[in-house]
């Protein structure tokens, strides 16, 4: 087992292999892995040729990438990257697993590209346990748009990790009402002062449709409350099981909360657009639409498994849902849209902020959600050679900072991390630092080079000793490097 990541975790310490890459240079470890296969003689041309599209495009834009080279910009040794190579072109079946975060960075959509090529190019397809694994909830190619027979709105639509500058500079027409639910963005979208300057307008009208109050809650005009999944009927996937569940309300809704479909429902109702309808009846109207034997067995047993395969082989059993069946390795529109071309790689380093902030998830939240129950002040993850580089030690203090923004918070000297990279974890409410603000304080909403995702794992901080005091229940923090009161 080979295990990827910045820091040590719980599996990359029961791995026989562990690459502590520095953040977005997955790319060029992939591209490696690609060059290092076609150079000797590796690649399945066979499968290729039978089942791809674009290989030949792939192979020269992974030429640049020797091992040697790859390793320098990713922050690994020679030996390491030649073995994982070694490893992955030997054994069979060979599976990989890409995880949500590799892609939440500048080089993110090309990273994705490029691991997910490594089956089609090194021939793991074919066999059971080989090939990759990400997601399994479409496995039942159930479509909600063809349940619900909705069109596709005609109204712009805004990319919500943009959210931020679209409250402020958005003027063609600007936006005048925001309605939340199912999100908590003052926890979790990039560059998080402006996000909530932009709540903070006076002529911004928010409504903030939730279970608990949230950190954006605080901005809203009116709130509303919504029933958590003990109070509702819901239709479930996931991202392991390969089944659809259905999720049956255990109580009755509290006070005045209301689920998504009521409140949606009643809305569309007052503005002339359709008739009102409640949780359960549009249950049975979604599953009324659904094949018999799917509709059977979900009302009678609460589940249903894919109708394919329960265990389906890649290239045996399912294949891509390309027009033609096959893997496109090079997309011209990709390779247009991406800034520096598909496969490309982007340098991510500032002089002036020398440290990368990567925000994974941790064991206390999942996003922001139950962040309600986390009481403590989340600390700050930093290797012990970087921390005695700034004079920092154990248990201090620190401000975390770049252009954007600044987080003050404990931290934590582990060598669980990589020299040059520290970790805040995502999803924290105000309440878990020092200043109120959290990770996301301090990400650009740049977007990935593919796709439009945020970018969370690429900021560019410094962090720096800080001493706290109080005056009259204030916070100050003092820079212990410069003088200056924050």
């Amino acid at each position: 087992m080979v295990v990827i990541d910045p820091r040590s975790t719980p599996l990359s310490r029961r791995a026989d292999l562990h690459l502590a890459v520095k953040p977005g240079t997955d790319v060029v470890l992939a591209l490696a892995l690609h060059r290092y296969l076609f150079a000797n003689n590796l690649a399945d041309t066979k499968f290729l040729s039978a089942n791809s599209r674009g290989a030949d495009r792939l192979q020269t834009r992974a030429e640049q990438w020797t091992i040697d080279q790859a390793a320098k910009v990713a922050g690994v040794t020679s030996s390491q990257l030649e073995k994982f190579a070694e490893l992955y072109a030997d054994r069979n079946p060979a599976v990989i697993r890409c995880g949500w975060g590799v892609e939440r960075n500048r080089n993110g959509g090309n990273a994705a590209m490029a691991i997910l090529a490594l089956p089609a190019v090194a021939g793991k397809f074919g066999v059971r346990g080989g090939g990759y694994s990400m997601s399994n909830s479409a496995a039942l190619k159930f479509s909600p748009s063809m349940w619900l027979q909705a069109k596709e709105p005609s109204t712009r639509l805004i990319n919500m990790n943009h959210l931020g500058r679209v409250l402020l500079d958005y003027n063609d027409p600007g936006i005048e009402m925001l309605f939340v639910y199912n999100c908590n963005p003052v926890a979790t979208m990039p560059d998080q002062n402006r996000v909530i300057r932009g709540l903070r307008r006076e002529d911004l009208f928010t409504v903030v449709f939730d279970q608990v109050a949230t950190d954006t809650a605080a901005f809203a005009d009116i709130i509303l409350p919504a029933t958590t999944f003990l109070e509702s009927y819901d239709l479930v996937n996931s991202y392991g099981e390969m089944s659809l569940q259905m999720s049956r309300p255990v109580i009755d809704s509290v006070g005045d909360a209301r689920p998504n479909v009521e409140v949606f429902s009643e809305l569309a109702s007052r503005l002339g657009l359709d008739e009102t309808e409640t949780d359960a009846e549009a249950f049975l109207r979604v599953t009324s639409t659904m094949p018999d034997d799917i509709r059977d067995n979900l009302l009678e047993h609460g589940s249903v498994s894919s109708s394919i395969n329960a265990r389906p082989v890649q290239f045996v059993d399912v294949k891509p849902r390309t027009p033609d069946g096959k893997i496109n390795l090079f997309s011209e529109q990709l390779d247009a849209e991406a800034p520096r071309g598909l496969y490309g790689y982007q340098d991510l380093s500032e002089n002036n902020f020398p440290l990368t902030l990567i925000s994974p998830a941790s064991n206390s939240t999942i996003c922001s959600i139950l962040g309600e129950l986390v009481e403590r002040a989340a600390p700050l993850e930093m290797h012990p050679d970087d921390a005695k580089a700034r004079g920092i030690q154990k248990d201090d203090a620190v401000r975390v900072f770049n252009g954007l923004g600044e987080v003050q918070c404990p931290v934590s000297l582990t060598d669980t991390i990589r020299l040059g990279t520290v970790c805040l974890p995502k999803g924290l409410w105000n309440k878990n630092t020092f200043n109120g603000s959290t990770s996301n304080a301090l990400v650009a909403d740049t977007l990935t080079d593919l796709g439009g995702g945020a970018c969370f794992n690429d900021a560019r901080v410094e962090v720096e000793r800080i001493v706290r005091a109080s005056y009259e229940g204030a916070a100050i923090a003092i820079s212990t490097s410069s003088s200056k009161i924050h």
